[in-house]
This record gives C-alpha cells, sequence and structure tokens, in this order.
C-alpha cells in the first residue's frame, strides 16, 4: 500500500495510513531535492541570499498588514507600513499574482543549481508558496468576501484592534491614520462582493446570515462605543509618552471617523448583504458554483500540501473515525457507560464536569485553562531541547467575533510587546470541560505556541521563514498541533484522568469527523444537517461551508508527522531521540509537507554516521 510519499515504510505503518501522494505545487519535489550527501557537500550562495531576501521585501511591502503583524521592516519604513491598509482592489491581486511568477520562474533556475541545505528549503518553500499563489487565484473569491470566517467586515476590526500594535504615540497617531482607511477598503471589499455576484459566486444563505449578524452587531453601539474607539481607548491609558491632550484628539478622531464614515460603509455592506439573501439558497457545497470541483481539489492542494482527492481524504476519515471509536468505547465501558452511541456517552459524561453552582463560571475557566497551560510547560521539558522564549497568555474570544469563532492561538509581537494568545472562545452556558486539556496542548503548548513563537525566534532562519512570509500550509501547522495533542496520551500526561484522555481521544475523533464532513459537504453533496447529524456542530459546519478544505489540513499533517517519526525510529533504533526529532521539526519552521519530508531523511543520514 502506498504511504503518504512514494518511499517505502514499515509494514505497521503502511497499514495504518490509507494511500497519500504528496506532490509539492506545479512541479514533483524530486524535481528540486538534492541527495543529502551531495547537498551537504555544496557551499551556500550567496547570491541567492541576496535574491531572497530582496524578494522577500518586496512580497511584504505589497501587504502592509503583514508587514505590521510581522514587524518586518524597521524604522521609517516600518512606519509608513503601520499607516497603510492593504488594498483590496483587482489591481493589487493583479499585481500579487504577477510578482509571484516572477519568483517561480527565478526560483526555478535557482533551484536548478547549487545550494546548500538551508538554502534549498528555503527556495523550495518559496517556491511551493508562490505556486499555490498563482494556482488558487482564479478561484480567491470561492471563499466569500464576507463570510463569517475573516471576512473583510470581522478581519479589519480584528486587525485594528488586535495586531496595530500601541506602544508610543506614533502608533496611535498610526491607527487614527489606518481608521480612516477602513471605509474605503470596506466599499474595495463590496465591489469585490457584487463582481463576485455577477460571476454567479454567491455565498450560501446560512454564511451570508451570519456575516449579517456580525455587522448587525458591529452596527449597534453608538461610535462612541464602537469597539474601534473603546479599543483604542482601553490601550492607551498608560502610554508614557501620549500626551493626554494628543489621546483625547485622536479618541475624538477615532470617534468621528467611525460615525462619518465607517458606518455608513458598513450600511452599504448591510443593504448589500439584504438585497443579496434572496437570492441565497441552502445547498451549501462549493461544487454547486461553476467550476466548483476544481476550487474544492485546489482548495485541498494548498491546505493539505497533497495531491490527494477529496475520495482519498473521504477514506481516510472514515478509517479514522473508526479506529478512534472503538478506543473511545473501551475507555468508556471502563468507566461504566455502554449504553448509547460514542456521542450520547460523551454528552453523559461531559455533563458531569459542567460547572456547578451560582455565578458566571468563565473567569474560573479561564484561569484553568491558564494553570492547565503552566503545567505543560513543566510537562514539555523534557521531550523539547529547545522552547519558545516568548510567553504565552490565555484570553477570551472578543464579543464581536465570539458568536462564530474556534479557539486558536495569535502569535507574539516579534518586539516583545505582545505574548502569544491562545483565545478561547467562552459563550456558555454549556462549556466543553473534559477536552480543555486537549485544547490548550493544541492551541498552545506544546502544539503552536511552540511551534510558532520558535519559528519566529530562530536566528539561522532566513527572516522570510521566521516570520512565515513564505509557508507550507495548514497542514504544517495544525498538524503539528493536532500531534502535540497525540503526543500527551502517548507519554502519559492522562495517567489517572480517563476523562480528560477521552476527552483528548473525542479531540482527534472531531479530527477525523472533519475529513468526513469537509468533503462530503463539498464533493458529496452533503446538507449542513447531514454534517451535524454526522456529530460535528453546527458552528463548526459553518466554519466548513464557509472555507473549504481548511478543516482537512488538521489529521493530513498528524499522519504525515507520525509517519516520519516512525520512520526515523526504525531506521535510527538507538539512536533516535524524541527531543531531538522535534527540535527538528521546529527549528525548520512552517514547511510543506515533502520539504518536511526531505528534512527528516537528512537528519536520519547524519544521525546514522555520527
Amino acid at each position: 500500500m502506498p504511504a503518504i510519499r512514494p518511499r517505502p515504510l514499515q509494514a505497521s505503518i503502511a497499514a495504518l495510513f490509507v494511500p497519500l501522494v504528496l506532490a509539492a505545487a506545479a512541479l514533483p519535489y524530486e524535481a528540486y531535492a538534492a541527495p543529502a550527501a551531495q547537498a551537504a557537500a555544496v557551499k551556500p550562495n550567496a547570491a541567492f541570499d541576496t535574491w531572497a531576501d530582496k524578494f522577500a521585501n518586496d512580497w511584504v511591502r505589497m501587504n502592509s498588514q503583514q508587514a505590521t503583524s510581522t514587524q518586518y521592516f524597521a524604522g521609517p519604513e516600518q512606519a509608513a507600513h503601520d499607516r497603510q491598509l492593504t488594498p483590496l482592489t483587482d489591481k493589487q491581486r493583479a499585481r500579487r499574482k504577477e510578482l509571484a511568477r516572477v519568483g517561480v520562474a527565478k526560483l526555478d533556475k535557482w533551484l536548478a543549481g547549487p545550494l546548500d541545505d538551508n538554502q534549498r528549503i528555503s527556495a523550495m518553500t518559496m517556491r511551493w508558496s508562490l505556486g499555490e499563489t498563482i494556482a488558487s487565484e482564479p478561484f480567491e473569491d470561492y471563499n466569500f468576501v464576507f463570510s463569517q470566517m475573516g471576512g473583510a467586515h470581522v478581519g479589519l476590526v480584528s486587525f485594528m484592534t488586535q495586531t496595530h500594535p500601541i506602544r508610543n504615540a506614533l502608533d496611535v497617531s498610526n491607527y487614527v491614520a489606518r481608521l480612516d482607511q477602513v471605509a474605503t477598503r470596506i466599499d474595495e471589499a463590496l465591489a469585490r462582493a457584487k463582481a463576485a455576484e455577477a460571476r454567479g459566486l454567491i455565498p450560501p444563505r446560512v454564511i451570508l446570515e451570519r456575516a449579517q449578524a456580525q455587522v448587525d452587531i458591529f452596527l449597534k453601539p453608538a461610535p462612541a462605543e464602537n469597539v474601534l474607539v473603546t479599543s483604542l481607548e482601553k490601550r492607551t491609558e498608560s502610554l508614557a509618552d501620549l500626551a493626554p491632550t494628543v489621546r483625547a484628539d485622536a479618541i475624538a478622531k477615532s470617534k468621528r471617523i467611525v460615525e462619518e464614515k465607517i458606518r455608513p460603509a458598513y450600511e452599504r455592506v448591510q443593504a448589500y448583504m439584504a438585497a443579496l439573501h434572496p437570492k441565497t439558497g441552502n445547498v451549501v457545497g462549493i461544487s454547486r458554483l461553476p467550476n466548483g470541483a476544481a476550487a474544492y481539489q485546489q482548495a485541498l492542494s494548498s491546505y493539505t500540501s497533497t495531491t490527494l482527492t477529496a475520495e482519498q481524504i473521504h477514506a481516510i476519515g472514515l478509517r479514522e473515525v473508526a479506529r478512534i471509536e472503538a478506543e473511545m468505547d473501551r475507555h468508556l465501558r471502563s468507566l461504566g457507560y455502554t449504553e448509547g452511541s460514542i456521542d450520547e456517552r460523551m454528552l453523559k459524561l461531559d455533563m458531569n464536569y459542567q460547572p456547578k453552582g451560582e455565578g458566571d463560571p468563565r473567569p474560573q475557566i479561564l484561569a484553568s485553562y491558564a494553570e492547565m497551560v503552566r503545567d505543560a510547560e513543566r510537562r514539555s521539558a523534557s521531550l523539547f531541547n529547545l522552547k519558545p522564549t516568548a510567553p504565552v497568555d490565555v484570553r477570551r474570544e472578543p464579543p464581536l467575533t465570539e458568536a462564530s469563532a474556534s479557539a486558536h492561538y495569535s502569535l507574539p509581537a516579534p518586539d516583545g510587546s505582545q505574548p502569544g494568545v491562545f483565545w478561547v472562545p467562552m459563550r456558555g452556558p454549556k462549556f466543553d470541560m473534559i477536552r480543555m486539556r486537549s485544547l490548550s496542548y493544541h492551541e498552545a503548548v506544546p502544539g503552536h505556541h511552540f511551534q510558532l513563537a520558535i519559528q519566529q525566534e530562530q536566528k539561522n532562519l532566513p527572516k522570510f521563514r521566521a516570520n512565515r512570509i513564505f509557508g507550507g500550509g495548514s497542514a504544517h501547522s495544525e498538524g503539528w498541533g493536532l500531534y502535540a495533542e497525540r503526543l500527551a496520551v502517548e507519554q502519559g500526561w492522562y495517567d489517572g484522568d480517563v476523562p480528560g484522555l477521552l476527552g483528548a481521544l473525542g479531540s482527534e475523533l472531531f479530527r477525523a469527523r472533519r475529513l468526513v464532513v469537509d468533503t462530503g459537504l463539498h464533493a458529496k453533496g452533503w446538507t449542513r444537517e447531514q454534517a451535524i447529524a454526522y456529530g460535528i456542530g453546527s458552528q463548526e459546519v459553518e466554519r466548513y461551508i464557509a472555507r473549504p478544505g481548511q478543516a482537512c489540513a488538521y489529521m493530513i499533517g498528524m499522519l504525515r508527522i507520525l509517519e516520519l517519526r516512525a520512520k526515523a525510529q526504525q531506521e535510527l533504533g538507538a539512536k533516535f531521540s524524541l527531543p531531538a526529532f522535534h527540535d527538528l521539526v521546529l527549528r525548520a519552521g512552517s514547511v510543506p509537507l515533502d520539504v518536511l519530508g526531505e528534512l527528516v531523511d537528512q537528519w536520519i543520514a547524519r544521525q546514522k554516521t555520527a
């Protein structure tokens, strides 16, 4: 049976995974890979480093918001970007695609010549990322400009209130300058939505209604109480170099911009959505759209960095669901839960752990999450040599996005002004108590915080890799998050905590079901109700409807990391070190799965001769 990549694997691993065939975008990986022994003998190519740094700079210069989130530049150039919001125009999209084409053509030439190991990894990662940009561009409007998952109407607000830095008086001035551009960007997004509608690219009704609710929430407060004003007030309370009169002026200007420009722009979006509503329907899969099957296959390619078809991913999901449910059944029976389906028994178990008593339980739950993260840091000490220096905090998801958000992680600011943040939606009245530990391991430690903060802090990586300007897509990052969950199970972190272990297995079951549901919705004609009946909550199902393919990255990525680890264990025997393997994966940063495989092969070769 073929394994994830067309390389020999031990029988036990090959039996676990259904056929997975990975490939770099547009050109086979093997066309770029140099044998480990040959690559090790090549000296660094200084000309490549010069070109790659310049190209990455040009790439980031087209996206001022990315420049801000990564603090990619310094001095006046960075300050200039911190005053701009990235245009959402067709002209901007065309510029981005053309630069990607130039980059791919040049990278193909670099990859045909001499590069050392690290440079080749950089070039292959850049090439994959740019290739996916080109391949995905024709389908960009299939994601819908106004969806509840990061649509322009919520993305701009989140960026201004969470990502734009407020460290000093200059940042406040930049904030006001940027705020003055929000209405323009919203109108640009509205123009894109109308152009997409003319092509028949209309969101399903449920997605439109979720976005409508977000616009309504945004418009409900008076301008002075709008989050774009109140967040500025709160974040400027203790700035040392901000004079009270300057602060008052900035707040007054922000209120005026919201009242005179931003609210009218959102009202235009509100009116457009109301007019669009009668044209929407209840068929939710992307395959309903013109050329929808091709759009979905490209989404799968980008999110999983594989050439897997929807049929293959669906089959993987069914197999993994059966395996995990059998294990959960065994543990549920050990606790005396013998009657009903897995979901019914897990619901009964979870109900026993819901907060009891009067008062709002959220503060205590949030504190418990924080303690779980601290405990995970202690437990991780023996499993990782490489750890981030940046701290990680646990915070509740903001009100604007809490209704539709899933738990997620945001990077620390490179300059140390903000920690990494594990964001937790706490809608209530029911809380997912027995999954708290696995969620903490996935989003914070040793999951995304270890992975992404370490990458950002790496000194031996080119800046464009350390800052994920070019990377390996969701399969690497989300695969690591799910691997972190599995690692906790393997290492006995749940010893004496069978309910917590069942929560962890339930989380893994959830990711396996995602494969089935996402492909079911977008390739097999499933309805929203069918997906919910399969065991996925309505808000999650709506996330998959709005973002086809993304939910498939988790399990596919984890399976690949586990496969590579098993291969290294088999070939190295007593020379295998789990902390060293983790260091290798984390130190490389975000790379496509094929490139990760080459890195592991090189590492195995070096360990054999050490």
